[in-house]
C-alpha cells in the first residue's frame, strides 16, 4: 500500500476502508474482515458509529500484526470535557482491543447545545488538549479534526500547543472545496476524503461514466482514484464483499487532466455539511 506522511513523520495508507452506518455485530465485522482480506490496512471507525467492538474483534481475528495496520477513531460530540475525553479514550482503546490507535480526531467541531456564545471554542480547547496529552503519551501516534470548516481551525489553533495533523471533510468528484483544500495544504494537513463515491449518489451521473468507460474502470474506482489524484486520503466503504475488493484496485492506472477537469465541473451528488446548522 502506497502512503502519506503526516507532518510528524507518522506513515498513512493512501487508501482507507470507511465503517460509517456499519451495524455492530456481523455487518460491521464481516466487513472489515472482507476489507483486510482484500489488502486495507488502515481502518477508520468512529464512537458514534457504535462498531468499534466488531471492528476490533475483525482485526484481532484477522491475524495481521497489528503494527501494520493503522486504525482511526474520533471523539463525538457528547465529550465536552478533559476528562471527558481521555475517559472517551480509554473506553475507545477497550473496545477496540489496542493499546494504542493511530489517529484521533475531533469529529465535529461544534455540538448543537454549545452554539451559543461559541460555547463549542472552549469545548474543542478541552478535547484537544486531552488528545495532546494521549499524543505525547503515546496512546496516539497522530491527531486531528473532522468537518472543520477554517473558522473552527483557526480558534482551535489559539490554544493548540499542536497543529492537528488532519482534517477529514466530505470530498467527491463535483463535490470538491478548492479553497478549503489550500487552506489545509498550505498548513501541511493532510485531507481525508469521507463519503468519496458521495454516498453512491453519483453512481448514475453520465460525466463519470463516460469517464469510467474511457479508463475501462467501475464509477466507484473512478472516484476514489479522482480522490488520490488529488493528494486526499479517501474512506470508501461498503457492505459487498465484491465492491470492496474492487473498490481497492486503484492503483494501476491514472486519470488525463481533461478526465480530472470534467470531473471537477460535475453537478455535486452530495455537498460539505456546514457544520454551524446540523442538528446535532
Amino acid at each position: 500500500m502506497e502512503t502519506y506522511q503526516l507532518v510528524n513523520g507518522v506513515k498513512i495508507p493512501k487508501l482507507g476502508f470507511g465503517t460509517w452506518k456499519l451495524e455492530e455485530g456481523d455487518e460491521a465485522y464481516n466487513s472489515v474482515r472482507a476489507a483486510l482480506d482484500a489488502g486495507y490496512t488502515h481502518i477508520d471507525t468512529a464512537q458514534v458509529y457504535g462498531n468499534e467492538p466488531s471492528v476490533g474483534r475483525a482485526i484481532q481475528d484477522s491475524g495481521i500484526a497489528r503494527e501494520d495496520l493503522f486504525v482511526t477513531t474520533k471523539v463525538w460530540n457528547d465529550k465536552e470535557t478533559y476528562q471527558a475525553t481521555l475517559d472517551s479514550m480509554e473506553e475507545s482503546l477497550e473496545k477496540l482491543q489496542m493499546d494504542y490507535v493511530d489517529l484521533v480526531l475531533i469529529h465535529w467541531p461544534n455540538p448543537l447545545p454549545l452554539r451559543e456564545d461559541r460555547q463549542w471554542v472552549k469545548r474543542n480547547a478541552e478535547v484537544w488538549k486531552a488528545l495532546e496529552e494521549l499524543y505525547k503519551e503515546g496512546k496516539v501516534k497522530a491527531i486531528g479534526v473532522s468537518n472543520f470548516m477554517e473558522r473552527h481551525f483557526d480558534a482551535l489553533l489559539e490554544t493548540a500547543t499542536i497543529t492537528p495533523m488532519v482534517n477529514q471533510i466530505l470530498l467527491a468528484p463535483g463535490a470538491d472545496l478548492p479553497e478549503l483544500v489550500k487552506y489545509y495544504m498550505d498548513q501541511d494537513v493532510l485531507i481525508q476524503a469521507y463519503s468519496p463515491l458521495g454516498s453512491g449518489e453519483m453512481l448514475d451521473k453520465e460525466e463519470i461514466q463516460a469517464v469510467a468507460q474511457d479508463v475501462d474502470r467501475t464509477v466507484p474506482q473512478v472516484a476514489i482514484r479522482w480522490s488520490l489524484e488529488h493528494d486526499y486520503n479517501p474512506l470508501p466503504r461498503s457492505r459487498n464483499k465484491d465492491h470492496i475488493v474492487s473498490n481497492f484496485q486503484v492503483f494501476d492506472f491514472e486519470l488525463s487532466q481533461s478526465q480530472m477537469e470534467r470531473l471537477d465541473a460535475m453537478e455535486p451528488a452530495k455537498e460539505q455539511p456546514d457544520p454551524d446548522h446540523r442538528p446535532f
